[in-house]
């Protein structure tokens, strides 16, 4: 019975974040769509998205196969859902990507919303390898459309070509058909919440199995 406790606590548990919510995508998995070079930094391989309350700033990580190359084509984009999405990919067959606003992220450090740069709205973008990290203030996403701001959504997609030529084709998609909130859903916390009542059920089995052994060594 401990052993049944614990396997299921790990389970419960291994499949929580901690802190940010974080997607794993498939390398190579660009979409059938997509003619443009097929270059590891278009190719999404992990994206994470955390709300930090204290300052209120996003802090978004995207991970690629390969380092992020300038020399060449593509940036990427940043969907953001605050609530009441007026676009989404349906049209690619992906409904679950929906958005109202935009981040444009260059392979050169810099960062846009709008017409308004991203380091002029207060945020950053960071570039180190085959990532980069980004800091965007929750001001910049303003107004919202009617979510809390724990639960606006992103989703993470690649466009091959030139920074000026938006419509240049989209080579993968994290996540591939969702958008990413920055907290846990309520299904998420039930997992949670179950993994650690498992861990707690173990631990208090384990302590009446070592009280019930010391009586029985010990016979009054």
């Amino acid at each position: 019975m401990p052993k049944t406790y614990i396997a299921l606590a790990l389970l419960c548990l291994a499949s929580t974040p901690a802190s940010a919510m974080t997607v794993v995508d498939p390398v190579g998995d660009f979409l059938s769509s997509y003619d443009g070079p097929k270059n590891p930094d278009l190719d999404v391989t992990s994206f994470s998205v955390n709300f930090d309350t204290a300052t209120n700033n996003f802090l978004l990580n995207a991970v690629f196969a390969g380092a992020i190359t300038p020399a060449n084509p593509g940036f990427y984009v940043v969907g953001v859902n605050t609530g009441t999405p007026t676009a989404s990919f349906a049209s690619l067959g992906l409904p679950g990507v929906t958005f109202n606003k935009v981040i444009v992220f260059q392979k050169d450090g810099t960062a846009a919303i709008g017409a308004s740069s991203l380091a002029s709205l207060g945020g950053s973008m960071t570039i180190s390898g085959d990532h980069f990290d980004a800091l965007v203030p929750l001001s910049a996403l303003l107004p919202a459309t009617g979510a809390d701001p724990l639960h606006f959504r992103f989703n993470i997609w690649p466009r091959g070509g030139t920074p000026a030529e938006l419509k240049q084709p989209i080579s993968d998609f994290a996540p591939d058909n969702a958008v990413l909130a920055s907290v846990p859903e309520a299904s998420t916390w039930a997992t949670m919440i179950l993994g650690l009542g498992l861990v707690g059920a173990f631990l208090r089995a384990r302590r009446v199995g070592a009280q019930f052994g010391q009586r029985t060594a010990h016979p009054a």
